[in-house]
């Protein structure tokens, strides 16, 4: 090996025969994450067509309809062999995707249609995302996901650098239809990328996957990931910590929504905003996780991605209250989402390489989706809430403050059972 790969290897901390790996993990997060993020402006403009003041509703349909599809997942799960689990999913959404792109061609003005497409993106958003970190924790070892998924997540950064770009620019030749035609082809693109990993790990096995293969179907019933979070206090408590993130990232989401449509009233304008936004929050995601979530996480433990950004956003939520304008509202919202992408998101899924397969799939894709959506429901109410009450934003970002402290503590005591767990297996 030549002096610069193996300087290189050390860099990033990776070992011998990884580095295909890594690469076809960062192509699968990059294309995905690159798809997502040139439509998640598009899905924040058909979220202001319909009324700042009805996001609530918009917010209980996406909950609804994530209880809608556990089941269906959790059957496709127990069903089909786990290594087809992600390319049988990703493939429906993206004919989900070329329908509509035929709609918004049609019609793009329909505010039910944008109703609609907000939903959907919202349930393919959590699903898409759970599923590809689902795969990752179930093909690398705890040991190698302390050392590679803050790496493997800076694709993700990445992809959510250029998407919101590409949409910028993208919206006015092509439209609406055109950026979701496009994302489909990404989509598909994030498959293949997966099932080169997956070939990878055949050729490289761990010893656990002897017991549990990939190539046989999960088992089970629809429903074993509720009933699992339900049988177990360290999954509970990362269903806790998900819904406490939901909440903190709701407060600021409606105010960002209700910000942005009374500063500006054109949708093109909005969508570039959203993406401007987008883009400087993963520009910071990518340094900090190539260059120090792993190693934060290998010094210190999993606990301290999971209490950092709680512990700055109830700093944050104070300032807020304290001067509630337009630019500390940014500087706060990019702190959050840069420090949720380069931290909390690897540290959570860290949580899970601790756990047998079948939690790593069910379990998981029901914490990151029906709990996560139903945080984002009961605190979407909570806001309006207190909005109707009066105009005093100041108190709901002194409540927000005081969830994050509860975030951060919860986040605390999930670093020291993961490690005690790593230590049992």
């Amino acid at each position: 090996m030549s002096n610069w790969r193996r300087r290189l290897d050390q860099g990033l901390n990776l070992k011998p025969d990884e580095g295909p790996a890594v690469i076809a993990g960062l192509a699968l997060f990059y294309l995905l994450f690159t798809g997502y993020f040139m439509l998640r402006p598009v899905r924040e403009t058909m979220g202001v067509a319909g009324g700042v003041d009805n996001l609530q509703w918009l917010f209980t349909g996406t909950f609804v309809v994530t209880l809608i599809c556990l089941p269906l997942f959790g059957w496709l799960a127990s069903r089909v062999k786990r290594r087809r689990i992600l390319p049988w999913t990703y493939a429906f959404f993206a004919s989900n995707l070329l329908l509509f792109a035929v709609l918004f061609a049609r019609d793009p003005d329909d505010i039910w249609q944008a109703r609609a497409f907000y939903i959907w993106l919202s349930v393919f958003n959590l699903l898409a995302i759970s599923l590809a970190w689902s795969v990752l924790a179930d093909l690398f070892s705890s040991e190698q996901g302390k050392r590679l998924f803050g790496l493997l997540a800076a694709g993700a950064s990445l992809g959510g650098l250029t998407g919101p770009v590409l949409g910028t620019l993208l919206v006015a030749p092509l439209g609406h239809a055109g950026l979701l035609v496009l994302a489909c082809l990404l989509l598909l693109g994030s498959i293949g990328a997966t099932l080169y990993l997956q070939r990878w790990r055949d050729r490289h096995p761990l010893p656990a996957m002897s017991e549990h293969p990939a190539s046989k179907p999960l088992g089970g019933n629809p429903f074993a990931g509720a009933t699992a979070v339900l049988r177990s206090p360290y999954l509970l408590g990362i269903a806790l910590f998900v819904v406490l993130l939901a909440s903190v990232s709701t407060f600021l989401y409606f105010e960002q929504a209700r910000i942005v449509s009374e500063t500006f009233s054109d949708r093109t304008r909005q969508t570039q905003v959203f993406g401007l936004i987008d883009s400087v929050v993963q520009a910071l995601a990518i340094l900090t996780q190539v260059f120090i979530t792993g190693r934060l996480a290998r010094r210190l433990g999993v606990g301290v991605l999971l209490v950092a950004v709680p512990l700055v956003m109830a700093a944050g939520f104070i300032w807020l209250a304290m001067a509630p304008v337009f630019a500390v509202f940014v500087v706060v919202m990019v702190v959050r989402r840069a420090g949720e992408y380069a931290l909390v998101r690897p540290g959570r899924e860290m949580l899970f390489t601790v756990l047998p397969a079948e939690d790593k799939y069910k379990a998981k894709n029901f914490i990151d989706t029906v709990v996560y959506r139903g945080g984002d429901a009961l605190s979407g109410w909570v806001k309006r809430a207190l909005d109707v009450m009066g105009d005093h934003p100041q108190l709901a970002m002194l409540i927000g403050a005081v969830i994050a402290l509860g975030w951060a503590v919860t986040g605390g005591w999930l670093g020291r059972r993961q490690r005690g767990l790593e230590e049992r297996n």
